[in-house]
């Protein structure tokens, strides 16, 4: 079986990578460039994983992964959509520059978009292929600071209906994950300020999230403990979700 993660090379994705290649599957991994943790991933699994360099925000580098993945594999069993970005600067809303709100919609959605779009060929060959969007419990709670970041994963739930839709005849399923507070490289800066909000209360699960913990959703995804779902949201962020009075 063969998985393709986009985002791959760090954090969400480089933990979904592993908990992939320790259930069995082949992984493509694409990020815009070949880190230090894919080289030791390698070492580690050898043949079974692959890096394709791709910058999603780029329709011809997506074409280019598409491309490589078909003429090596044939096809694909799984498509995970990780990659995205933060804003470079947290700026409000009525601050945001269009270069600024572009930088982030062009690698979070628009990319996600397309990344979709290119490998519905590979999924197809399949008969039952599984597609997995990794958004953020940001989809649904407004951040005046990085508004561009909150749109962009609220317009990937949308993606995922979208497709969810389309490509049902097929035997494609599209599950969404939402991840709250993960500890990444991506949320060190705002390490503490997490934490105190965490013992504060804000979820219900007194941590920040990791990694596996999103990796062992989609693992489930991919064994197929979800194949009577489409177009399904998983809340994986410590109970952020539950409203309480």
């Amino acid at each position: 079986m063969t998985a393709v993660i986009t985002g791959g090379s760090r954090g969400i994705g480089l933990g979904i990578a592993k908990e992939l290649l320790d259930n069995g599957f082949t992984v493509v991994l694409s990020a815009r460039k070949e880190s230090a943790q894919i080289e030791e991933l390698k070492r580690e699994y050898g043949g079974r994983v692959v890096f394709i360099p791709c910058d999603i925000s780029d329709i011809n580098d997506v074409e280019k992964l598409a491309c490589a993945v078909k003429e090596k594999f044939g096809k694909t069993d799984l498509l995970v959509k990780n990659a995205g970005v933060a804003p470079k600067e947290r700026k409000d809303i009525l601050d945001l520059t269009p270069e600024e709100f572009d930088y982030v919609t062009d690698i979070n959605l628009k990319g996600t978009f397309f990344v979709t779009q290119k490998f519905v060929p590979l999924l197809k060959e399949n008969g039952k292929s599984r597609i997995v969007n990794i958004s953020s419990m940001s989809a649904y709670t407004a951040s005046v600071n990085r508004g561009e970041y909150c749109i962009s994963k609220a317009g990937i739930s949308m993606i995922t209906k979208l497709y969810a839709a389309r490509l049902a005849e097929y035997g494609i399923s599209v599950i969404e994950i939402r991840p709250g507070i993960i500890e990444t490289e991506m949320t060190s800066k705002v390490k503490e300020k997490y934490e105190k909000m965490i013992a504060d209360g804000i979820t219900p699960i007194k941590r920040m999230g990791q990694p596996q913990d999103i990796a062992k959703c989609v693992a489930s995804i991919a064994k197929g403990d979800f194949d009577f779902c489409t177009g399904t949201v998983i809340d994986c962020d410590g109970g952020f979700n539950v409203r309480c009075l």
